[in-house]
């Protein structure tokens, strides 16, 4: 029986990769790096998931005999791209640049409306959560959603199950009565080793990935109906959470 949905956040609440990819490249020129990502290089670059561990896992190909800096200097590098480029993106969803997919929030109402729980389990920080569904459902938006699991409560990144199993933790429910809802095969990985089926829509930037173990791979949530998940769930083979 279905009780819950579990969603991703970038790519799949919105497609919001081309936005974050600004944001990189802008935060590089504020801070006089001669870095720029291209489309190609980001797509490359979203295998590693978090926006903090893109920059490091780029730092050491670009870097590769370089070891950290004195005293933390690369880390302060980092972090302080990072909050420059979190600051560029939050302002892009303040302006409406980033919208919610389509049929994510008459799936999210639909099941708001019949009581399913709601999840977010999403490996980006709480700022950009904040700020895509503040300005997708409202100033409440956090009374529709049941437990929010991000990069501040669950710091080991997906594929590795931790926050999906901090969700269900928190939620209280099985993870064979939920559904994730991702776009990414670290997300897909994810979800499954926490003992979730996973229903996929992929992006620009993910859709040539293979989704194979995906409940299912569809081009978006439009038109999709509790009704169906249900049935795809209830058809599925049952998942074991990894040790």
């Amino acid at each position: 029986m279905l009780k819950a949905l579990i969603f991703d956040v970038d790519g799949t609440l919105a497609d919001t990769e081309a936005v974050h990819l600004e944001a990189f490249n802008h935060a590089f020129g504020q801070v006089g790096l001669d870095w720029h990502w291209s489309h190609e290089d980001y797509v490359d670059l979203l295998e590693i998931s978090g926006g903090k561990e893109r920059l490091r896992h780029f730092w050491h190909l670009t870097h590769p005999d370089m070891t950290d800096l004195s005293g933390g200097a690369l880390n302060d590098t980092l972090n302080r791209l990072h909050e420059i480029k979190t600051a560029y993106y939050e302002n892009a969803v303040n302006e409406g640049r980033v919208q919610l997919r389509p049929g994510v929030l008459s799936l999210i109402n639909a099941a708001h409306a019949e009581g399913l729980k709601l999840g977010i389990a999403t490996t980006t920080s709480p700022v950009n959560v904040a700020a895509l569904l503040r300005q997708a459902i409202g100033d409440d938006w956090r009374m529709m959603f049941v437990a929010v699991g991000d990069a501040s409560t669950s710091p080991v990144k997906k594929p590795n199950p931790q926050v999906y199993l901090q969700v269900l933790g928190d939620m209280a429910v099985p993870a064979a009565h939920c559904l994730a809802f991702e776009d990414s095969p670290n997300g897909l990985r994810a979800a499954r080793a926490a003992g979730l089926q996973a229903v996929i829509t992929p992006t620009e930037f993910s859709a040539h990935r293979d989704f194979d173990g995906a409940l299912r791979v569809l081009p978006s949530l439009a038109e999709v109906t509790l009704a169906q998940l249900r049935g795809w769930l209830a058809h599925a083979a049952p998942l074991s959470a990894a040790n």
